[in-house]
């Protein structure tokens, strides 16, 4: 550090590094690129990894006019798509800690007034707050009350949120690597066993050791594959190896217009004119794959409430056998293995536990602040 700052390199801010090396935020000085101050790092250390501070937005979408009124299920009609029933959810034993990396959410919406929601803020722009809607349409189709006019899918779960965006210089919410890699270690610091992450951005090699070193704690990570379009460049952190990237369909099991593709694309589920809560109070119809995302998320979290110590790996594979085929015959890049299917996940066959590694990488990244183009 006091070498990188000879070279006018300042610390901005760090990590914790709980589940990786720590992360450290440098400041670039006037006249220096981004590719000059990593070359900088890698001549005084050559096992750092280093890479710019990239910016990630959710993936929510478009507002879409229409919908059905008077919810009865999670998504009214996507409910029945993927076979999801109260009944099924209650006969899980014990479902896991449940994590939400998004913005912020609305705790006195009617959905998630005294739902079991714990919401942590870990913005360094306390002036420049992240809007709500996002967070409080994903955290009630996860675990929406009852009854209420946006239901959640498991309801009884605990959930864990980090409020991870701001607004940024412009209006839409983003969130960097340095609060995606922080959000991360909260979550794992607290034991959460499945996350979600309706969120997309570039590649980026110090997200993906934090990413890699999350994984090592047996967490399953859920991301959305993006909004980008069919001919886009994949999205990220769900192009990562042994993330479940997820896409969306409509009632009519077509593809969403503009969810991105790819082999990375691991299974489909409802995300278009889905009924959303939205912040001060009331619902929404929108669309996009972040609304996706919580129905696999939700049926990881049903398999592991039976089955807390299997391999996720295996969990994942009975997922894979029991979705609905759409499009070409087998895995594909737009559906991936097909529909997501959630009856009887609770009761879904138990596997040998397998020890999960503990090891992490001994890469310590060092992290740039720079701006990087959406």
């Amino acid at each position: 550090m006091a070498k990188l700052a000879g070279s006018g390199l300042q610390v901005a801010s760090r990590t914790r590094g709980l589940i990786a090396p720590r992360v450290v935020r440098l400041s670039v000085p006037a006249g220096m690129s981004i590719v000059e101050a990593e070359r900088a790092v890698q001549r005084i250390n050559s096992k750092a990894s280093a890479d710019a501070d990239s910016y990630y937005y959710t993936d929510g979408g478009e507002n879409t006019a229409g919908g059905e009124a008077g919810c009865a299920a999670p998504g009214c009609e996507a409910s029945t798509l993927v076979g999801w029933e109260p009944v099924a959810v209650d006969t899980c034993e014990a479902l896991p800690l449940i994590g939400l990396v998004d913005t912020g959410i609305d705790l006195e919406h009617e959905a998630l007034k005294g739902q079991p929601i714990e919401l942590l803020n870990i913005s360094e722009e306390p002036g420049n707050s992240s809007s709500l809607d996002h967070g409080t349409a994903i955290a009630a189709l996860l675990v929406g009350r009852p009854g209420s006019i946006t239901p959640g899918l498991i309801p009884q779960a605990s959930l864990i949120a980090v409020d991870a965006f701001s607004k940024g210089d412009g209006t839409a919410d983003r969130s960097d690597v340095v609060s995606l890699v922080s959000a991360l270690e909260a979550l794992a610091d607290r034991g959460v066993k499945v996350v979600n992450l309706s969120l997309s951005g570039p590649p980026n090699k110090v997200l993906e050791a934090a990413i890699e070193a999350a994984r090592a704690q047996g967490i399953v990570l859920v991301a959305a594959v993006g909004n980008n379009g069919a001919g886009a460049e994949p999205s990220y952190p769900a192009a990562y190896p042994g993330v479940i990237g997820v896409t969306a369909v409509d009632r009519q099991l077509n593809i969403y217009r503009r969810a991105t593709r790819g082999p990375y694309v691991a299974f489909a589920a409802p995300g278009v004119e889905i009924r959303m809560a939205q912040s001060k109070g009331g619902s929404a119809v929108r669309s996009g794959t972040s609304y996706a995302v919580p129905f696999v998320s939700a049926a990881m979290a049903m398999m592991l409430a039976n089955n807390p110590e299997t391999d996720v790996e295996k969990l994942e594979k009975y997922l894979q056998d029991t979705t609905r085929d759409l499009g070409m015959p087998g895995k594909d890049t737009t559906f991936g293995y097909g529909l997501v299917q959630m009856a009887n996940l609770c009761s879904a066959p138990k596997a040998t536990p397998i020890p999960v590694a503990g090891a992490v990488s001994s890469v310590a990244p060092l992290q740039h602040k720079g701006q990087h183009a959406p």
